[in-house]
């Protein structure tokens, strides 16, 4: 598997996309391009990993439930993040013919990615890319939603033995959404951000 058959697939696809050896120097990059701007950021340990927040929140206005204000609540967060002018946000998995996978528990992080903003930049770590569409979708599942449920201490199947989705029943699920992009929606300006680097799940 390898970056350059996914980044000609996604550039066919309607995606600019952008390529980097580092998690550094991705975050470096997407600081000089956001600049006094209201920004968007969904669920992710990419973005903890990359330091985003702190960069951004510098110089724009930025909303992650991740890092709610004083007197503020999650929700409160997300519904501001869905209206801002640029949305960022990881993915559970990317196939190299471009397809591009997404699983959700509040539905905040699939529904932004979709529509609502000016521009969206989907952040994709070494990790994430499988051969095609299937593989792509088995690891969002199998892969990333098993290791968020431990993160977050569910009282689910995949959180207690972290092997595999069981497609359960439990109250604590956490995926609940899940998006494909078979293509860049025609709503707004989308890139994908390949880093050369494992990142988040």
């Amino acid at each position: 598997m390898d970056f350059e058959t996914a980044r000609g697939n996604l550039t066919a696809l309607g995606y600019k996309v952008s390529v980097f050896p580092t998690a550094a120097e991705a975050a470096a990059y997407l600081n000089e391009q956001i600049d006094g701007q209201t920004v968007g950021i969904g669920g992710s340990m990419t973005v903890q990993e990359m330091g985003l927040y702190d960069s951004l929140a510098a110089h724009n206005t930025v909303f992650w439930h991740w890092r709610v204000p004083e007197g503020q609540i999650q929700n409160d967060v997300r519904v501001r993040a869905q209206s801002a002018d640029v949305y960022i946000s990881s993915v559970n998995g990317l196939a190299e013919t471009g397809e591009i996978v997404n699983i959700d528990g509040a539905g905040n992080r699939v529904a932004s990615t979709i529509f609502g903003h000016k521009k969206v930049y989907l952040l994709v770590g070494e990790n994430k890319l499988a051969p095609d569409f299937d593989g792509a979708l088995w690891r969002a599942r199998n892969v990333a939603a098993p290791r968020n449920a431990f993160r977050l201490k569910t009282k689910t199947p995949c959180a207690e033995k972290g092997d595999r989705c069981y497609d359960c029943k439990s109250p604590g699920r956490i995926c609940r959404a899940l998006s494909v992009f078979w293509a860049a929606p025609s709503g707004s300006a989308y890139e994908v951000v390949l880093i050369g680097e494992p990142l988040g799940y």
